[in-house]
Formats: structure tokens, sequence, C-alpha cells
């Protein structure tokens, strides 16, 4: 997903034998999810490293998808063989702060090192999501992404709209929407990947709602969900109304597979993604593609908060962090370079984790 987004969890998990001969690069194994452009953006980070030195040399492994990326290292450790780095997306985030003997903190593993890892240097959505409840980051984090609006431009200026306008709020979305059906620009005003991402987390996120009790889950396991509360209820309840009415589309369960189809095919002039998504929207859009913010209710105080990030990050397995700290440091204190900020920012997909350089 994402969405997710990327965060990098420090897993230091690999258990194959790291003694090599004197004169050959100490290896760092690293498992991840990014696949095609965003692979090629990653393999060239971890090149670039490569080639700055001659002491480590880390080589990337594309594992699946994010879950199969995770379930497979969960197993590899069951038979101790897990990597020494492993990018985790934020849905299991939970389940890396809860895997206890096995997960190398990455605060510790600078600390060990006498290297201080300073929080301020990451944007503060993505911190939020990776600190204990003493501030302490747990994971360390690689990139980052979060729903971002996809419109037509073409059809917005078929139904009589101004696409370098776009609505800024769900009541604006549903009339914007309304005119362009009825115009005929589209059978469809706009439609939603990741449903329970960009319409519960973040929708909830943005209007200062929290999804459960101690802290929204990070203060202890007998957190409690509290998300069926009146705003989220009545989100819905419009999501209802406004498919009856024919503006909104459902796109599915999960990760809402059919809503990028019906973008491209020109049956919604709208659509809820990643940003992550940016490159292949572009890609695949035979029309001219505008972005915006996801919205919010303007009778809601203090709204528009800030989004989440599906921030994916990386962990070190502590079995093998204990005999690689020292390689996993450099590796670490080099990926979030201002000359690696530029390359995750140079493509229109996911964007660094750190915050923007002001160039």
């Amino acid at each position: 997903m994402s969405r997710f987004t990327l965060h990098a969890l420090a897993v230091g998990v690999a258990t194959a034998s790291l003694s090599l001969s004197a004169h050959a690069a100490t290896d760092i194994s690293w498992w991840h999810a990014m696949g095609g452009q965003l692979g090629e953006i990653l393999e060239g980070i971890t090149e670039d490293f490569n080639q700055s030195q001659g002491e480590y040399r880390v080589t990337p492994s594309y594992r699946g998808t994010y879950a199969e990326t995770m379930t497979g290292a969960i197993a590899a450790f069951r038979a101790n063989e897990q990597p020494h780095i492993l990018q985790v997306f934020e849905v299991g985030t939970g389940t890396m702060m809860n895997a206890e003997g096995a997960i190398y903190p990455v605060y510790e593993l600078m600390e060990e090192h006498g290297r201080a890892f300073d929080n301020d240097a990451f944007l503060p959505a993505v911190v939020g999501y990776y600190t204990d409840t003493n501030g302490n980051m747990l994971s360390f984090p690689f990139n980052s992404s979060t729903p971002i609006m996809y419109y037509n431009r073409d059809m917005f200026e078929e139904a009589g709209l101004d696409p370098e306008q776009p609505p800024e709020t769900w009541e604006e979305l549903a009339e914007a929407s309304r005119q362009i059906v009825e115009s005929g620009a589209a059978s469809c005003g706009f439609t939603s990947s990741w449903p329970s991402w960009v319409m519960l987390e973040n929708f909830s996120a943005m209007h200062n709602s929290p999804l459960g009790t101690l802290e929204n889950g990070f203060g202890g396991l007998e957190t409690e969900f509290n998300f069926n509360n009146e705003l989220v209820a009545r989100h819905w309840d419009n999501l209802h109304d406004w498919q009856e009415e024919g503006v909104y589309r459902w796109a599915g369960p999960g990760t809402g597979p059919d809503s990028e189809p019906m973008f491209y095919s020109q049956d919604c002039a709208v659509f809820f993604g990643s940003s992550a998504s940016r490159a292949d929207v572009a890609a695949n859009s035979d029309f001219e593609v505008g972005f915006g913010m996801q919205p919010y209710y303007a009778d809601v105080e203090d709204a528009p908060r800030t989004q989440l990030s599906a921030a994916r990050h990386f962990g070190h397995c502590k079995a093998i962090a204990r005999k690689s700290t020292k390689r996993l440091r450099h590796f670490l204190s080099t990926s979030p370079s201002p000359k690696c900020r530029r390359s995750g920012t140079s493509k229109p997909a996911t964007c660094p984790s750190p915050k923007p350089l002001g160039i």
C-alpha cells in the first residue's frame, strides 16, 4: 500500500556466518518489498552506498508484497535464517513492537556505537508512528507515503469546474461530483483505494479523532478501539448516501482494487490513493492528472490536522544485529543523507522520511 509510507524497521535478523576474509566486504542482507520503479531507486541507493566504501556490502532482496515480506521474515527468524535488515510497512508496526527478543531497537543500536539519533531530523508524523511512549525511536524511518486526491483535470473542465482549484472539503467534493455526473463528464464522481486506510485511519487523523485508547494503542495491550464514534459514523453514512446518489463508487474491500482502473478508464473523475501510486498514475493515464489533499469536514474544530503516513521502516533482528551492529549503524547513518533524500524525491512516488532539504 503504503500505502504505504515506506517505513523501515531495523531488524538485524540474519544468522548466516558473518566472518569473511580480510579482503572481502562484510555482507549486510536487506529484505524489502519495493518492486518496479521504487525497487530500482532502492537498488540505486544501495549501490551508491556499496561504491562509497569497501568495508561493507549491502545486498537487497525483493521478497514480494509488504505482507509477504513480513510473513517470510517471521518464518526465517523461526528457522534462524533471518536477514540483517527487514523493511516493514506500518501495518506491521504492532507486530514488530511486540516481537521481544527478535527486534533490536534502532535507538539502542545507535547508542551502543556512540551515535546520536536525532528524532527531529525526521518528519513528525513519521516519528510519532515509530517511537515508544518515552520518545525512543524503535525502528529506522526509510520512506513514507500518504493518501492524496488524484483528479482528471480534463473532466473538471468539461463539467465547468476549475482544475486549478480542486475540492478541499468533503462537502465541496460531493458538490463537484454531482456537477461532474450531471454534466455527463463521468458516470462517477469519486472512488477510493484502501478504504480503511483512507476513509477511517487518515480521516480520523485529519480530524484529531483517536482510533483507540492508551495513546492509540502505543500505551499498552489493554487498548480499546473507539473509532465507532459520531464523526466516523457520519462520514460512512455520507459515503453510503453518496453511493446511492451515484457520486461515489465503492471499489472493493482491502486495497480497493477497482479504484485505479475506474480512474484510468475515466469512469470516475477522482480517486483517492497512496502518493506512492503517482508514478503509475502518470504512466497509465491518457489525460492530464491533478493532485490534491484528502478532504476534511469544515465544521469539525481544528480540522484539518496532519495525515498519517504509510511509513516503511527498517527493523534489525536482535539475534544477528548483536553481531553486526557496526555495519548496520554505518549503513543507517548513511541512508538519510542529502544525496539519498534527493534520489527519493526525484521520482514521483514515495517521499523520504527525513525532513525536506529546502533545495
